[in-house]
Parts: C-alpha cells; sequence; structure tokens
C-alpha cells in the first residue's frame, strides 16, 4: 500500500516550509567568494539574510521544490518500490540497491529543480545584490535559462547531482530499513512515533554525509556564470580550483546548516506518511515501518 499523491505532497509540502531557510544558508555558505566572503558562519548567514532581505529572503527559490515535490515522489516510490520487488528479498543490499536507482532516476527532475533554487536563491544577494533582478520566479528561471542555452543549460550539473544521488538515496533507504528493524516499530507500539521521528531524521543525517563533498561542487557547477564569468570548466576542474583556493574545508562549507535542517525535515515526513500507511491498513500490524517520503535532496 502506497500513500495517496495529496499526503505525499502534503508532508513533502511541509518539509520544505521547515527546512528551505536551512538551504538557502547552505547555499550561500557553499558558492560564496573566498576573497570577500559576505558569512562568517551559518548563523551569521541566518541574521545577515534577515537583517538584509528580510525573512522572506531565506525562502528564495522555494517554489522550484514545491513545484517537483509531487513528481519526484511518485518517481521515487515507483522506482524503489517496482526495484524492490524485482530483486526479491528484502535485504539490507537490496534495500540500498533500490534507493539508489530512485535516486539516480529522480534526477531528470531533480537537477533543474535544483538548478533554478540555486539561482533564486543567489539572485540579489552579494556579487549579485547590485545587478537587475533577472528572474521573476523558479519557472521563469528555467524559461529563461532554456532559452540562452537550451536543454544542456537547465541540465547543468546532471552528472554531480547523479553522482550524489545515487548512492544518497541508496544510504536513505538503508539508515532507515536498518533503524526501523533495530528499534522494532510495530503498529501497536506506543512509541511508534518517537521511534519514527528519530528513524527518518537518522536517514537523512546519513544520507547528507555519505555525498556532502560532491553537494558543494554540484552547488558550485550550478552558480557558476549566474554572474556573467564562467569560473569551471566541468567538475574536475571545479574540485581542483576549490581546492586549491581553500583547501578540504571548502568541502565542508554550509554542513551545519544542512545537518541542522536533515534530521527535522525527513523526521516529520518519514513520521507523516508512515502513520498514514498504518491508519489505512486498520488492524494489520505494520511488521516494518516501510520507507515514507522522499526529500528532493536538497533532501
Amino acid at each position: 500500500l502506497s500513500p495517496n499523491p495529496g499526503v505525499c505532497f502534503v508532508a513533502g509540502a511541509v518539509g520544505v516550509l521547515v527546512g528551505h531557510p536551512f538551504d538557502t544558508v547552505k547555499v550561500r555558505l557553499q558558492v560564496q567568494s573566498v576573497e570577500k566572503p559576505l558569512y562568517r558562519g551559518t548563523f551569521h548567514c541566518f541574521q545577515s539574510i534577515i537583517k538584509q532581505e528580510s525573512a522572506f529572503g531565506l525562502y528564495k527559490g522555494i517554489g522550484s521544490p514545491m513545484m517537483g515535490l509531487t513528481f519526484i515522489n511518485a518517481l521515487v516510490f515507483g522506482v524503489q518500490g517496482n526495484t524492490l520487488r524485482a530483486l526479491g528479498k528484502d535485504t539490507p543490499l537490496n534495500q540500498f540497491l533500490a534507493g539508489s536507482a530512485a535516486g539516480a532516476i529522480q534526477c531528470i527532475i531533480c537537477c533543474p529543480m535544483e538548478l533554478a533554487k540555486t539561482r533564486m536563491q543567489l539572485q540579489g544577494s552579494g556579487e549579485y545584490k547590485l545587478k537587475m533582478k533577472k528572474y521573476k520566479n523558479s519557472l521563469d528561471c528555467l524559461i529563461k535559462i532554456y532559452q540562452k542555452e537550451g536543454l544542456r543549460g537547465i541540465n547543468r550539473g546532471m552528472v554531480s547531482t547523479f553522482i550524489r544521488e545515487t548512492p544518497s538515496f541508496g544510504f536513505y533507504f538503508l539508515t532507515y530499513d536498518c533503524m526501523t528493524r533495530y528499534l522494532g516499530c510495530e503498529a501497536e507500539d506506543s512509541y511508534v512515533i518517537p521511534k519514527l521521528l528519530f528513524s527518518g531524521g537518522m536517514s537523512g543525517i546519513v544520507s547528507w554525509l555519505s555525498t556532502y563533498p560532491v553537494d558543494v561542487i554540484k552547488s558550485r557547477l550550478q552558480a557558476d556564470g549566474v554572474g556573467g564569468v564562467t569560473h569551471y570548466k566541468g567538475i574536475l576542474d571545479c574540485v581542483r580550483k576549490s581546492y586549491h583556493e581553500e583547501g578540504w574545508r571548502v568541502f565542508t562549507r554550509g554542513l551545519t546548516s544542512t545537518l541542522l535542517r536533515a534530521f527535522p525535515v525527513n523526521a516529520a515526513t518519514f513520521a507523516t506518511v508512515t502513520v498514514f500507511l498504518m491508519y489505512m491498513r486498520g488492524e494489520e500490524n505494520l511488521p516494518e515501518c516501510e520507507p515514507g517520503i522522499q526529500q528532493p535532496s536538497s533532501l
């Protein structure tokens, strides 16, 4: 039994509303200039955005993940479920493989969505502050990028997104499966909700930690050229230049805000949908807590 699209969207939308400010901070920290850094850290970034752009500045680009929620969730659920059934047995390895397959396929939607989100989050900030407002919203952003650069333009960062999402979703499903089995999440358990919240939150944290350096590179590639100047030729060139200019710490930029966001967002969304599944099954027991909703990695 799968949760209906309405429940998926509502649970996912709540997650985006709660987590988007942290994502905006993450992106700003990942791409800020090393010569003239605007922010000293996560909390300074929060304070600066609110002071200079109001609280609405934290929600720049939110239209993109909201638009992609239904499509991504439907795709992830379908691919993960069908892959797991095709593999035959519900084992930890198969959970990882099924999750990886789902992560790889959803990149088709995730990459353009995150490109628009990143461009909107950067618009009017830092070195782009004095420039004319280029995009009205996320959809207008994608349309203008397509008109100027074609399909290749709106799929900027696709390879790095694929490298990030494939193992990330594998660890995501694997962690949730292992945690719920270990904690013994059953429908009649009076502590099932706290267990679901903890399992979902830890799943989000593990999935981000598994591929976070790749996310930094992806953000930099998708932000590249926003100010009219292109700095990177590709993934390897971005890795080399970033490391040469800023050292290994560059690959952990924005990690604090990401982890602060990952736990509550994934805890809430996993619990919401899994409880819905329990309710729909009525008197039947749910032997293992099945994976709930996936947040787009701007998971």
